[in-house]
């Protein structure tokens, strides 16, 4: 008889747990072609190993504006989180209250110091939307220690790689004097016959933060029959189609026999800043200069010096710095600069997969499983 209460006990979580499996969620199908075809990592522990981990109350960020952009993530969040408390906060900035985030022990959105500060001691679990974490990285310990941080790297990546290649595409054919011939209504011949960045085939692209974004980038590029070299933060390895991967302190030499240069990198207390002069006195008289990183780790007016000079052909820049970028701003006025407004990203795809896996790491979270995209918030990334 001593062993009928551990023995009922035992039965007891068994049947919990057995219970557990049965209400779990499914995945949506959707994920697995996500995870294989970006490369997405998971975590190495599942939650349920967390001895914080207890789902009770999770509030989600979705304003009008975002709702509009994915009008299937409410639903797919309201379905991930089961039996689970689910609170949709509809505030334009993404900013929670105080009082909205009381008692959560997770939180999904964006992430930012003042939610980190008003959030309950209880809070978990941070996802975010967007893949720069630069808001809530360099916090004071207590922001950030015993809290688990996901992203939305990679996501974008596809989308974000074809718009890098449609700026390289546009700057090398000398459509932006075209488009500008075409607002007057004026047939104008004579960039035919001027200064040509020549084909694609056989130059040298160098992708600088060869991480999602610029795998994505590499491949296209090497498509177009363009050598392709790279510089990581974490090995020389990559995929095959790279000539080679170098490490960071490489960047000034591969610079010099590149092409284009094309900025993937996050921003980092090792990256702001590094593009620089420098740099650009570095680089290959007349090659392309490409940012869809962050804006600000350009020098701005390094930059505008080096196109000034003629050192570079041109620059295609989504990112700037700063941003929105001044009105008076000689870039503005370049026939050799592309500026996009920061929406290299904003693409269907991106959105329909943001929400998927927002979804899905929100399933993990209750189901106590591995959540994917685990940022690492010493490195920032």
């Amino acid at each position: 008889m001593k062993y009928l209460g551990p023995l009922v006990l035992m039965i007891t979580a068994l049947a919990c747990t057995a219970g557990a499996i049965a209400d779990s969620i499914p995945p949506d199908p959707r994920v697995k072609l996500i995870v294989e075809e970006l490369e997405l990592q998971r975590s190495a522990t599942a939650m349920r190993t967390n001895p914080a981990w207890n789902p009770k109350r999770i509030v989600a960020s979705l304003p009008a504006g975002l709702a509009q952009q994915m009008p299937e993530l409410e639903a797919m969040l309201r379905t991930a989180a089961g039996a689970v408390e689910l609170v949709i906060d509809t505030s334009n900035n993404m900013v929670p209250s105080a009082e909205t985030l009381a008692g959560a022990d997770a939180f999904i959105g964006v992430c930012t110091p003042t939610t980190l500060a008003d959030a309950s001691p209880r809070l978990l679990w941070v996802h975010s939307y967007m893949a720069g974490m630069e808001g809530c990285t360099g916090l004071p310990p207590e922001l950030t220690e015993g809290r688990i941080f996901t992203n939305s790297k990679r996501l974008a990546s596809p989308a974000i790689a074809e718009h890098a290649m449609a700026m390289l595409l546009s700057l090398s054919t000398g459509l932006p004097t075209y488009m500008r011939a075409q607002v007057d209504s004026r047939w104008d011949r004579s960039r035919a016959a001027g200064a040509k960045f020549g084909e694609l085939r056989g130059k040298t692209l160098l992708v600088v933060g060869l991480g999602g974004i610029g795998t994505e980038i590499a491949w296209r590029a090497n498509s177009l029959g363009m050598q392709v070299i790279a510089t990581r933060n974490s090995s020389r390895e990559g995929p095959d189609f790279l000539e080679y991967v170098g490490l960071p302190e490489e960047l000034p030499t591969l610079a010099s026999q590149a092409d284009v240069v094309v900025n993937a990198l996050p921003l980092t207390s090792s990256t702001a800043g590094l593009f620089n002069q420098a740099f650009f006195d570095t680089v290959k008289p007349g090659s392309i200069f490409l940012s869809v990183g962050r804006g600000a780790s350009t020098v701005t007016d390094a930059l505008v010096a080096a196109l000034q000079s003629g050192k570079l052909y041109g620059a295609g820049l989504d990112v700037t710095d700063p941003e929105p970028l001044p009105a008076d701003n000689p870039l503005w006025k370049m026939s050799n600069v592309i500026i996009t407004p920061h929406v290299s990203a904003a693409s269907p795809g991106s959105m329909q997969r943001t929400a998927i896996i927002a979804a899905e790491n929100l399933r993990r979270y209750v189901d106590g499983g591995n959540l994917l995209n685990v940022v690492d918030m010493n490195a920032g990334y």
